[in-house]
Formats: structure tokens, C-alpha cells, sequence
């Protein structure tokens, strides 16, 4: 007896030893712990521009008007009022209704306040227009819900506009148009939309290989299942599924839909993470983990082919599909390949890095319950049918190759299974609701994150 207890001591001395390993190693593709990961270089906007490339009503951008608020609607509630002293109102019309919003736009508002400082020392954010109690705006435009703002910088030099309308799209505006050479238009999903659609998920017919080389659909995944992933040295591996982040069979939600030239198509929430790349290189530190709100055509994200090869593809199209059930594995290796396309396991923040070290409690626990108790069954049954780490595969260092080959007698062909489905609306459910589908540590995290970060998609 004391010779096991001392066994399983030693095991855990040795799992101390692999976590201060863990910590100062990289993660997924891009550079690990120690390097400063690169910023993104702010590209200002053209004029007539604007971003996302949806029109402004479309479920892919601020979404559908929803009607008129007045001083006397019940909805009048549902606005707040800006004080922030940062930003400077024109409110011509001395009732202070420019300073009256969403909570989801002043908050907006007040991170582009921010952005503006610092880009432009001594300069600050100007709304000319916000909420619209008079009637200047076209029937269903977003300024009579509070919705929508209309912003200059306050020294009004109209080549920072550019600029400053990227900067929008940065603090979180769902869509921004340089509408004017003297003002950028912003505006705003409401409020209880973007409660509903908190999270990043997949839809529940995505697809995952699993040990063995088949593939499975997300809604059919359990905790225990290894799917096919990417490790942090560029390896494809088998990675265990500890839990989901968020799982619920019966949410509507909107997916963003990633189509490449290869004819794969990825569908996950604007919110979560996907491996970007401007160029389509091989070097993976060329890949880095983006909210897919960012996706653009001509961009490209890493494929696993029917050949065995992790390579890029291309983005021909970024479309908005309507789907049933939303899913998040959260697998070791903290990556997955969904319908064939690199994803990360994490969402809402855009920080991979920092995402995966969050989680590491629980890989850790993970870790010493196996280490304690053995693998379960259904584990011992899959490993009987593959490797942890399939032995042919290389890593994504190297430069100009054609790609990147495993044994392919593991691999079976990709099917078009995983077409989207176009499915009718169903009505949705409440936050709450939803919160009980969402993981206790990721709900924790998220609630942490909102405190301390500035990196919490918005």
C-alpha cells in the first residue's frame, strides 16, 4: 500500500514538472508564451466603405430594426444616457437626446473614446447625431432605437476619418460605413440579440475526425472522444475532449460561414476564434487566432485535405447561415479541425494564449483523474484504434513546401456531410436559459474577463 500511494506521488511531482513546462511553452499556431504576439497594423477605411461586408440590416451585421422609440414607449427604458466626459455631444438639439443609446453602443462608444486618445493625443470622440426623437432619419434607421451613432474627432480634420472608422471596428461597432467625408456611421445589434448569441460555437452538424479516422457530427460528441486537432509544436494529433464550453441542442443562433477554394466550408459564431492569415504561407506563425467576425474574402485559414496535408486555402465567400444547436469542445490540445478547417477550442477573447493558459486548471485536473483512475473505457476502446500523435506528421515550420502528409491509411475521405442546413427560425431562448448550457468555468472566466481585460469580444 505505501509503495502505491508513493507511486502516485511521484506521478504527481512528475505532472508538476510537465504544468512548469507547459507554461513557458507555446500553444496552437503563432509564437508561444515568451514572444509578444505581433499587433495588428490598423488599415484605414476607404470612403464609402464599410465593415462587415453585409448590408447594415443583415443578421451578419446590427441586425433587423425593430421600431421606433419614443420618450412615452416602454422601450425608453431600455436606453441610458452617456456622460462619459471623454466624449464630446453636439446635442443641437439641447434635449441631451444624443446622448441617449443602447447600453451596447455607449459601451461601444466609450472603448472608441478611449482608442481615439491614444491614437490622437489631445484629440476626442464627437457624436453629431445618436438617438433620433425628431424625425431626421429615414423610416427604419437605427438612430430612432439609439442604435446608431454618427462620430467625428472634435479637432473635425476630416483625413483622420479613415482612420477613426477602423478604430470603430476595433472598440466593436457590428458595423461601420464611412458614410460621409464629414462624419463615420456606426451603429449597434440590440440588446437582447447579442444577449441570445453570446458564446462561440459550432453548429450542431459540424463534423470532427475522431480516432480511427472517422468523422462525427458535434452533436453526437462526448467528453472522452479524441478528435483530430493541431498541437502546439504543429503536430496533427488525436486530442481528448474534456468538456464543452457550451452545448445546447435547441438554441436558434447565427453562424458566420467561411467558404475556400477547396470547397470546404466552416460555420462557427462572429465570436470565436479561427487561425487567420493574410497570406497563404505554411509558416504557422503566420497563423493567428482571430475572432471570425474578421474573416475576409481573399484571407486564408489552414485545411486538413482527404490526402493527408495540413495546408492553406483561401476564402472565396463569408456568408451568414441560420442553424439549430450550438456546440464548444474543449480538447486538450486547445485547437480542432471542424468540416476539415483549423479552429480554436476558445471564443470571446482574442488571445489564444491566453485562453489555453486560462483553462489549464482543468487540463490539469483532467490529467491527474487519468494519472489516479486510469482512462475509462470508452478511452482504452478508442486508443486500441490510433496513436495519441499520428508518427508520419510534420510540422508546420517549414517554408514552400507542397504540404504537409500523415499516414493517410488513417484518414478517410472528406464527405459533403456537413452542408449547411437551412433551417426556419425558432423562438428564442432567454439568458438564462442559455447560461445553464454554458460551462460553471467558462461562465467564470467570462465574468473575470469583463472585470480585468480589454480583450473580451465586445
Amino acid at each position: 500500500m505505501k509503495q502505491f500511494w508513493w507511486a502516485r506521488l511521484a506521478q504527481l511531482g512528475l505532472l508538476s514538472v510537465w504544468t512548469c513546462i507547459w507554461l513557458v511553452q507555446g500553444c496552437g499556431p503563432g509564437p508561444g508564451y515568451g514572444i509578444r504576439p505581433r499587433s495588428r497594423k490598423l488599415t484605414a477605411m476607404h470612403y464609402k466603405q464599410f465593415f462587415p461586408n453585409f448590408s447594415e440590416n443583415n443578421l451578419g451585421a446590427s441586425g433587423r430594426a425593430e421600431g421606433k422609440i419614443t420618450r412615452s414607449s416602454e422601450r425608453f427604458n431600455e436606453l441610458v444616457c452617456n456622460y462619459n466626459p471623454d466624449i464630446v455631444f453636439k446635442d443641437e438639439e439641447n434635449t441631451n437626446a444624443d446622448r441617449f443609446m443602447t447600453k451596447r453602443c455607449k459601451d461601444c462608444l466609450n472603448r472608441l473614446a478611449i482608442a481615439v486618445m491614444n491614437q490622437w493625443p489631445g484629440v476626442h470622440l464627437r457624436v453629431t447625431e445618436a438617438w433620433d426623437e425628431d424625425g431626421h432619419h429615414p423610416p427604419g434607421s437605427l438612430h430612432y432605437e439609439g442604435r446608431a451613432v454618427d462620430i467625428t474627432t472634435d479637432d473635425r480634420v476630416t483625413e483622420k476619418y479613415g482612420l477613426l472608422a477602423q478604430l470603430a471596428v476595433e472598440a466593436g461597432f457590428d458595423w461601420v460605413h464611412y458614410e460621409s467625408k464629414y462624419h463615420i456611421h456606426c451603429s449597434v445589434k440590440a440588446d437582447h440579440s447579442v444577449a441570445v448569441e453570446k458564446g462561440g460555437c459550432f453548429p450542431g452538424w459540424a463534423r470532427v475526425t475522431v480516432a480511427g479516422g472517422m468523422q462525427k457530427s458535434l452533436s453526437s460528441l462526448a467528453p472522452g472522444d479524441k478528435v483530430m486537432a493541431l498541437s502546439g509544436t504543429g503536430q496533427v494529433v488525436f486530442s481528448h475532449v474534456l468538456l464543452f464550453l457550451h452545448r445546447d441542442h435547441e438554441s436558434c443562433s447565427n453562424f458566420l460561414s467561411l467558404e475556400t477554394e477547396d470547397d470546404y466550408r466552416l460555420a462557427l459564431t462572429p465570436q470565436h476564434l479561427v487561425f487567420l492569415s493574410s497570406h497563404c504561407r505554411l509558416d504557422r506563425t503566420e497563423y493567428q487566432a482571430q475572432f471570425a467576425s474578421r474573416a475576409k474574402i481573399g484571407g486564408c485559414v489552414l485545411i486538413h485535405t482527404a490526402e493527408g496535408q495540413v495546408r492553406p486555402s483561401r476564402i472565396i465567400s463569408v456568408s451568414v447561415v441560420e442553424s439549430v444547436g450550438v456546440y464548444a469542445p474543449l480538447t486538450e490540445a486547445g485547437t480542432v479541425f471542424v468540416d476539415g478547417v483549423l479552429a480554436s477550442s476558445y471564443a470571446l477573447v482574442e488571445d489564444h494564449r491566453l485562453a489555453h493558459w486560462a483553462f489549464g486548471p482543468v487540463r490539469l485536473l483532467s490529467s491527474t483523474i487519468r494519472l489516479l483512475w486510469g482512462e475509462t473505457t470508452q478511452q482504452r476502446q478508442g486508443k486500441d484504434n490510433d496513436t495519441e500523435t499520428l508518427s508520419d506528421c510534420s510540422t508546420l515550420d517549414g517554408k514552400d513546401k507542397a504540404g504537409i502528409y500523415i499516414n493517410n491509411s488513417i484518414l478517410h475521405k472528406r464527405d459533403n456531410l456537413s452542408e449547411p442546413l437551412r433551417l426556419e427560425n425558432k423562438e428564442k431562448h432567454s439568458l438564462d436559459r442559455k447560461s445553464l448550457n454554458v460551462h460553471w468555468y467558462a461562465r467564470l472566466l467570462y465574468s473575470f474577463g469583463c472585470l480585468f481585460l480589454d480583450l473580451l469580444h465586445p
